[in-house]
């Protein structure tokens, strides 16, 4: 199984992105797909997290301005963020739940990482 982030990248404080994050391979199910960030210096932490029935979960200093939503069908997970922050800088990881073919196998599997920096 693996997990391909995309859509970092450098934006005004104020601006948009949106990150996708696409787990393929042997794949039976998705249980929670989520995006956690890590800044220089400190520790990695949830940003949102997602149900295969879309329950969602937030940190409390994106809310309000970050949205997580998934396609099932494509197994993939987003994260819309919008008025963002100098203090959003960090490098954005997913992370899904994943129960693999043909075992059955749970376990948690993680992206590459991806850059987000907002600086003027």
């Amino acid at each position: 199984v693996q997990l391909q982030a995309s859509g970092g990248g450098l934006v005004q404080p104020g601006g948009s992105l949106r990150l996708s994050c696409a787990a393929s391979g042997s794949i039976f199910s998705i249980n929670v797909m989520g995006w956690y960030r890590q800044a220089p210096g400190k520790q990695r932490e949830l940003v949102a997290a997602i149900t295969s029935g879309g329950s969602t979960n937030y940190a409390d200093s994106v809310k309000g301005r970050f949205t997580i939503s998934r396609d099932n069908a494509k197994n993939t997970v987003y994260l819309q963020m919008n008025s963002l922050k100098p203090e959003d800088t960090a490098v954005y990881y997913c992370n899904a739940e994943v129960r693999s073919a043909p075992k059955l196998i749970l376990a948690d599997y993680w992206g590459q990482g991806t850059q987000v920096t907002v600086s003027s």
